[in-house]
């Protein structure tokens, strides 16, 4: 009996998978010290999105009850004002006539990143993905709880800078999280955490 066990090999055996106990050993290691380092970056991803979409949530808030139907605020004379603008397009006032497509697309890309997340490993692409999600949230939030109706809402804008459109913060973090996953990119460095090089 024991002879054929040696013979066929059991599944919760290392040998009956082809390893050698030492191998196997090492890749339960790896793959158990991986999951905590997943779950770390999955962490941060979200903490930054709940982070960015809070101080996009409470910003508008404010501008909503003290801005809107007043007089701009100057911040640095003419060059930085607060000034309460509603914008049914897309960033920075682009595309108004096209609500309810740019309505599809954050839905879209908060979808993309939530599934990202499984596969995340890098820090650095943690706080990109992060930055996006919160500010494509932001924005979804207003086209569908603002007027004039759900899914065609327009968006609270009112950091407006000299000779520039008028934006908000969820505007600012998607850009920067746009920025940094460019620059993520350029180093070849993977959401995964390979570095890869052409």
């Amino acid at each position: 009996m024991a002879e054929a066990e040696r013979i066929i090999g059991t599944p919760d055996t290392p040998e009956a998978a082809g390893a050698e106990p030492e191998q196997a050993a090492g890749h339960a290691n790896d793959t158990a010290a991986e999951r905590p380092r997943g779950r770390r970056r999955i962490a941060v991803l979200f903490g930054v999105a709940v982070f960015a979409y809070a101080l996009d949530l409470i910003s508008k808030m404010l501008v909503v009850a003290k801005l809107e139907h007043h007089p701009p605020i100057e911040i640095i004379g003419d060059w930085l004002k607060f000034e309460a603008i509603r914008n049914a397009g897309a960033a920075f006032g682009f595309g108004e006539a096209f609500t309810v497509i740019f309505t599809v697309i954050a839905a879209a890309v908060i979808v993309v990143i939530a599934r990202l997340a499984r596969k995340l490993y890098s820090l650095p692409w943690a706080i990109a993905l992060g930055l996006l999600l919160g500010g494509a949230l932001g924005n979804l939030t207003d086209r569908i709880f603002r007027s004039p109706g759900v899914f065609e809402g327009a968006v609270v804008d009112f950091i407006a800078p000299k000779h520039f459109a008028v934006f908000n913060l969820a505007d600012s973090a998607i850009v920067c999280g746009g920025i940094l996953i460019v620059l993520l990119s350029f180093k070849g460095l993977d959401p995964d955490g390979t570095v890869h090089k052409d």
